[in-house]
């Protein structure tokens, strides 16, 4: 399941021009300083937004916060597997989270 959503992830942000995918044994992407998605090494994809907004994507596509490596990881939400199959909508959220985080104060 890693290989392969890890191809579906390079595929994913390749889409969004503005960014590029870091990281080898956990990859990610940033901008400003801080980490706005990753894939842990179950092969899940996390996607980082601010709180009110994780909340909503919480209840909407009824999913829970992501963790990697056993931890919590704050703002994130675990991307639902079937989501992986809409590469447009999921560029969409990509390009949602880098414009959060490029709100911030940078690191």
């Amino acid at each position: 399941m890693w290989e392969e959503n890890y191809a579906r992830y390079k595929e994913l942000v390749s889409m969004c021009p503005r960014f590029e995918l870091k990281g080898k044994s956990v990859p990610y992407t940033s901008a400003n300083g801080h980490m706005f998605s990753q894939l842990n090494r179950d092969g899940e994809l996390g996607i980082r937004f601010s709180k009110p907004v994780q909340e909503k994507y919480v209840q909407d596509l009824d999913t829970t916060p992501f963790k990697s490596y056993g931890a919590t990881m704050r703002g994130y939400i675990l991307i639902p597997e079937e989501l992986w199959d809409d590469l447009e909508r999921l560029a969409g959220l990509l390009n949602e989270s880098c414009d959060y985080v490029i709100s911030l104060e940078p690191k």
